[in-house]
């Protein structure tokens, strides 16, 4: 699977010379060792915000968790050493609180737009199940993994150093706390509770110096959303 994803995404970048670049290589030469934390971000924030005007509401989502998962194996062995497969509380616990700060204060500010997405609305029949499970499994699993990759190990290293892989991941500059956090918030029509919830979610890497405790936490708190989601048909959080 892996040499097939890495022959589709050859024509995706470019190499400036007729040899094949790898993984290795892309580290190793001056401002390329950030593709692997901006492409999938990227592939997932311009489906985001325009893959609708192309595709069907049906086939958006899918498309854009199937693309965003493919980058995200390709470029795997670039930062699989920041993510270390573990059990933490902090990540449960940091979880179910953002997932109640991002729900309780629901009509309390104004938000950035709307929108919401109704599944029962865009299928019919067994199809609906199958769109439900690409837009539960997308936003609890591919979604953390590409948009901690980038908010949390890439963007705030970079902002302490244009070198950013020289830079410890989970080091504290209030810098780049803030500003992170703030553009993690405006990100999200929910603004407000978006820049808690980023504050919080570095805060957990602060803690761990492990890359999956934030992923973990931003996964149980979508995977808890949708729940909210399907039980109540409060469509807009979606």
């Amino acid at each position: 699977m892996k040499p097939f994803l890495r022959q589709v995404f050859k024509t995706w970048i470019k190499p400036t010379s007729e040899t094949e670049i790898d993984i290795g290589e892309i580290e190793r030469r001056p401002g390329r060792s950030s593709i692997p934390y901006v492409a999938p971000f990227a592939l997932l924030a311009i489906f985001t915000c325009i893959g609708h005007f192309y595709l069907s509401g049906l086939l958006t989502y899918p498309i854009k968790t199937v693309l965003v998962a493919a980058s995200l194996l390709y470029f795997w062995d670039a930062y699989k050493q920041e993510i270390r497969f573990s059990f933490s509380w902090l990540a449960v616990i940091s979880g179910v609180i953002v997932f109640l700060i991002w729900v309780l204060p629901e009509g309390l500010y104004p938000q950035i737009g709307h929108c919401e997405f109704n599944p029962y609305q865009q299928a019919s029949g067994y199809t609906v199940y199958l769109v439900i499970a690409f837009r539960l499994l997308g936003a609890s699993l591919v979604v953390p993994l590409a948009e901690e990759l980038f908010w949390r190990s890439f963007a705030p290293r970079f902002l302490i150093k244009s070198d950013f892989k020289s830079v410890p991941l989970g080091q504290f500059s209030w810098f780049s706390f803030i500003f992170i956090s703030l553009l993690f918030g405006f990100e999200h029509h929910r603004w407000l509770v978006g820049i808690i919830a980023g504050m919080v979610y570095a805060g957990v890497l602060y803690r761990s110096k492990n890359l999956f405790v934030p992923i973990l936490s931003h996964a149980i708190t979508n995977f808890l959303l949708g729940l909210f989601v399907l039980s109540s048909h409060q469509w807009s959080f979606w």
